[in-house]
């Protein structure tokens, strides 16, 4: 069983940038395409960012934070982290940390439904 814990959710300034972490242990992380999720008040948990297992994999971004934020992994230290630019007001929410449901597989990397395994969530607020 996967723990995955999100660390870094403070709250900036539109414009701001952020970063935010997602440490995983106990069990295999590096096999696993890895993403991030955020929901805000009264909206439903939409995709941010994913990203492939094999090193040098592909990532994925959800439309409205293209060219703005990027996600990383480090598969020694079994981190992965997101890199958020030019923040606006409605990138706020809680981002969720999560790994995907099946081992080596890039299996609907950009859906809800891709992953089995989450994290409790790090708040992100973003003043105007």
């Amino acid at each position: 069983q996967v723990r995955l814990v999100e660390s870094g959710g403070t709250l900036v300034q539109a414009g701001d940038s952020l970063r935010i972490s997602c440490a995983a242990s106990g069990s295999t992380f590096a096999n696993y395409a890895m993403g991030w999720f955020r929901q805000a008040p009264g909206k439903a948990r939409e995709f941010v960012a994913g990203i492939i297992w094999r090193s040098g994999g592909g990532v994925y971004y959800g439309d409205s934070v293209k060219g703005r934020f990027t996600i990383s992994r480090d598969n020694d230290e079994n981190f992965v982290y997101l890199h958020m630019n030019s923040l606006k007001q409605e990138d706020g929410g809680v981002y969720y940390c999560a790994r995907g449901g099946v081992y080596g597989s890039d299996w609907y990397v950009d859906e809800l439904r891709g992953y089995d395994s989450w994290g409790q969530g790090t708040q992100v607020s973003v003043s105007s």
